[in-house]
């Protein structure tokens, strides 16, 4: 059995009064992580506040992006080893966002990637589809050309996660359907087992418009092993609701 992760993506959301939610859905996930993870992927300026506020709770913190190399002359830039000397234990890297807006291609993901894991990071790679990508019928191809060249080859199960996000899905309200959720992950879970070594264990989590309401049928579909949470997860009902789809 692979755990599930439900981790949260504040993207450029939280001033420090938000903290406030940080240490209610810290308070919650207490009562969770015996059937499931729970993360907060925080924006830098409250990785150190975060992990405070999280305390001795089972909520891990992450960041959200980091750059490829150690430290340099890279103004307005976090390194991996900056977010895991605040308090991150996990940082996303290759999200969507970040591709689309900052031009970031699968090699600049894959150093990132690679970055994290030398920073003892876990490193959650996100890979996806647009809308005109699916309609074209490249859904899978793309996804899994993302996969090869964004998943380090000295990636392991403990120290790696994929997180699929079809583009067109996220802040959008629309999901795709069960059995194309199904398909994708199924193709993900098959790359992994044919390229690593623990690619049954590793986690695949499905991110895209996932609410309280749509969580459990998501949750529950094969090689689906948690959620990367986007809006739902600065509220604290609704981010401890999505993970109720794991209480037992």
């Amino acid at each position: 059995m692979v755990k599930p992760l439900v981790a949260g993506n504040w993207k450029m959301n939280g001033l420090t009064a938000d903290l406030a939610t940080v240490r209610e859905i810290a308070a919650g996930a207490d009562t969770i992580t015996r059937q499931a993870d729970m993360m907060l992927c925080l924006p830098a300026t409250l990785v150190a506040p975060g992990a405070e506020a999280a305390g001795s709770s089972a909520l891990a913190i992450g960041g959200q992006d980091c750059h490829a190399a150690v430290s340099g002359a890279h103004t307005g830039d976090v390194s991996a080893g900056m977010l895991g000397d605040a308090g991150a234990s996990a940082v996303i890297v290759g999200h969507s966002e970040r591709r689309q807006d900052h031009g970031e291609d699968d090699a600049t993901v894959l150093a990132k990637a690679r970055a994290a894991l030398a920073a003892d990071l876990t490193a959650i790679v996100c890979v996806g589809e647009t809308e005109a990508e699916r309609r074209a019928g490249d859904a899978v191809a793309r996804v899994v050309s993302q996969l090869n060249g964004s998943l380090p080859d000295e990636g392991t199960a403990g120290t790696m996660i994929v997180a699929y996000e079809p583009v067109w899905a996220i802040g959008t309200g629309l999901t795709p359907t069960l059995d194309d959720v199904a398909e994708m992950h199924g193709a993900i879970r098959a790359h992994l087992v044919a390229h690593f070594g623990t690619g049954e264990q590793m986690r695949i989590l499905y991110g895209g418009s996932v609410k309280p309401g749509n969580a459990v049928e998501l949750m529950g579909v094969a090689e689906v092993n948690g959620a990367l949470v986007g809006g739902a997860s600065l509220k604290a009902a609704d981010f401890l609701g999505i993970a109720d789809a794991y209480r037992a």
